[in-house]
């Protein structure tokens, strides 16, 4: 064989195999050959510079888009948090910072008006008891004209007074804010939705329009009588706190714009007082009727500051606490209870709007 021949003449010792039957010795020669020769036959692999490229671009687009994903995501995660950031940091008192300070003539009445507003609360104005204020009210019993309470109102406004104020020479016709004993004033609150109701070339609170209306319906000759009788030269004033504020201001824009329901009193003796007022009419009625309804805010106080969405959120807790659909016609829940006092009792929305003013 030929390999044995190469390994002997190399001076190499023949191999065991060479003992065996030739017949063997021969398979495993062409055994060993045959393997050879696929080894020499067998054609060597080449990378195919394309397909390295088209991955290489797959991979970079793949990073790509994700590096592009992320950016997105950090700016819309800062974006977030800085809205929220500002959202939990900004003061009420910035609405009104660019404002001019009122004069002490413009302040004067304020005070005034809110001792009106608190003898709502008051059972009897001859021997008070509850809600007096330090100096006490300064009212003359006698000049009230009508006090009418949630039992005549039957839900469709809260209860209110009417004052004839000679001293000052002013008719006054007063609003209380909300009792959260009272389910019809959440029912007043809550009827409303954005954009539902049209008034005046702007937008208005439903169901605070429909009360003022009612207001304007059964009031409108005694305030028409009480100023015909004083000589048609009394000013007429309507004044409100929290939800009664909502009421008044709408009402005194219905009044402005019939006037003759009133005996055709001038604009010019018509005025509004909104204590801690609601929101209730969209921007463009609030900056028509500016120099008629004057709006006395306190700092951070919740309903004032509050955005009108958030009414959304109250009709969902009503949703979710009450028994069966949202019909107003059941107890208020004890949930809804705890929350909303929590809530005014942090802003002082109940009375510590008119117990601060009348500390001034």
């Amino acid at each position: 064989c030929h390999c044995h021949k190469q390994r002997y003449n190399r001076g190499l010792s023949p191999p065991a195999s060479s003992n065996l039957p030739s017949s063997i010795s021969r398979a495993s020669i062409n055994l060993n050959h045959s393997i050879k020769l696929s080894l020499k036959t067998k054609p060597h692999f080449k990378p195919n510079p394309l397909h390295y490229r088209h991955n290489n671009h797959q991979t970079f687009t793949q990073t790509k888009n994700m590096s592009v994903a992320c950016g997105v995501e950090c700016v819309v995660v800062f974006g977030c948090a800085r809205w929220l950031w500002k959202r939990c940091t900004y003061i009420g008192s910035y609405d009104s910072a660019t404002w001019p300070s009122a004069t002490a003539v413009e302040f004067e009445p304020v005070p005034r008006v809110c001792r009106i507003i608190l003898a709502i609360y008051e059972p009897d104005l001859k021997n008070p008891q509850h809600f007096q204020p330090a100096n006490g009210y300064r009212l003359n019993p006698d000049w009230v004209v009508k006090r009418v309470s949630y039992l005549e109102t039957e839900g469709h406004a809260p209860p209110y007074i009417i004052y004839v104020d000679h001293e000052h020479r002013e008719i006054v016709m007063a609003v209380r804010g909300l009792n959260l004993a009272k389910e019809s004033d959440y029912k007043l609150l809550l009827d409303n939705k954005l954009g539902r109701q049209m008034f005046d070339g702007g937008y208005v609170h439903h169901g605070l329009l429909k009360s003022a209306v009612w207001l304007l319906n059964k009031e409108s000759e005694t305030l028409k009588k009480l100023w015909v009788e004083n000589g048609c030269e009394y000013g007429m004033v309507f004044a409100g706190h929290s939800l009664g504020s909502g009421v008044v201001s709408l009402l005194s824009i219905l009044v402005v714009n019939h006037r003759e329901l009133l005996g055709g009193i001038p604009k010019e003796k018509i005025r509004c007082y909104a204590i801690a007022p609601a929101r209730c009419m969209s921007l463009n009625l609030a900056v028509k009727y500016a120099n008629l309804i004057h709006s006395i805010v306190l700092q951070d106080d919740f309903l004032p500051r509050t955005a009108t969405p958030l009414e959304d959120i109250f009709k969902s807790i009503f949703w979710l606490v009450a028994p069966r659909p949202l019909d107003f016609n059941f107890q208020v829940c004890d949930l809804f209870l705890i929350f909303s006092r929590l809530l005014l009792s942090i802003a002082k929305c109940d009375n510590g709007l008119l117990n601060q003013v009348l500390m001034i």
